[in-house]
């Protein structure tokens, strides 16, 4: 007899639990079911607002960095609400939940200055934007263009294709050069005096023409840069496209080099005890300036 009442007792028990389960699922079925469609739709709103917003963005020619962060901005708000939308349907209150953040980012935050401090300068430059993808860049000793900018990093990508990771914090704040799309190369040719600096202009000026890389404008710039004892420095500017910097002053040297040696023309060569000095433009009072040795 003991065990029939153990499992009347037990079957009671199941009974009830079950009961309770089916008024549970008949109160609040529909209403859980609800807030989890209303939670799926709102999250693919979001996300199809967030990308048409950057879409848009991109289509009124703002900047790609600035147009994914104010797409991201859209997305994040549309979730925020669709999540407060959701925990309403349950009956639940937000306040506790948006103190226990509050708390929560005051602590990350003193955990985190680091980390959040490279998102604070990402933020200050996708706002302020010195600098957008496509341009070249050269900050805190590195150059190359800019691939990615995130709010916690830039990306470069060097002429090798080498990717270069700055963390935004090293950048904000320091000095930063912006060659845009192209870079400028200078370079200095010093020869003796009694060559024909018209001459030697032409030459280059000429040599220049048959590189293809130079074409465009603005073209390529030839003079005299300089006076040196003995001799004259011709300077030469020209623009290359970033990713081929170093290929093309190089090729540009060769070419320069092989027209003035076919001219018979030679560079200038410090002789004897000779102190060769960067520029006559300077006075006789500029601190380091020296005389020539005999």
């Amino acid at each position: 007899m003991q065990k029939d009442d153990v499992v009347e007792e037990n079957i009671e028990t199941v009974t009830a639990l079950i009961d309770t389960v089916i008024a549970f699922a008949v109160q609040y079925g529909f209403q859980i079911l609800g807030a989890l469609v209303v939670l799926l739709i709102g999250l693919k709103v979001a996300g199809f607002c967030g990308r048409k917003v950057t879409l848009l963005c991109e289509a009124r020619a703002i900047d790609v960095t600035l147009s994914r962060f104010i797409g991201n901005v859209v997305k994040i708000l549309l979730i925020g609400v669709v999540i407060i939308v959701t925990l309403g349907n349950f009956g639940i209150t937000i306040a506790p939940f948006i103190a226990l953040a509050g708390a929560s980012a005051f602590g990350a935050t003193m955990a985190l200055q680091g980390p959040l401090s490279n998102y604070g300068a990402g933020l200050s430059i996708i706002l302020t934007r010195p600098f957008v993808v496509g341009n070249t860049i050269n900050v805190q000793g590195v150059s190359g263009v800019v691939e990615e900018i995130t709010l916690a990093q830039t990306v470069l990508v060097g002429e090798d294709g080498e990717r270069i990771t700055v963390p935004n914090k090293e950048v904000v704040g320091q000095v930063i050069v912006n060659s845009r799309e192209r870079r400028v190369v200078q370079t200095k040719i010093q020869v003796s005096a009694d060559q024909d600096p018209k001459r030697l202009i032409g030459l280059i000026q000429d040599a220049l023409r048959k590189i293809p890389d130079l074409e465009g404008d603005p073209a390529p710039l030839v003079g005299i840069h300089d006076f040196a004892y003995g001799g004259i420095v011709i300077g030469v500017r020209f623009w290359v496209a970033s990713e081929k910097y170093f290929a093309t002053r190089y090729a540009v040297n060769q070419v320069v080099y092989g027209a003035l040696e076919e001219a018979g023309i030679t560079l200038a060569m410090p002789t004897g005890g000779a102190v060769a000095l960067d520029s006559l433009s300077a006075d006789d009072d500029t601190p380091g300036h020296q005389e020539p040795i005999a």
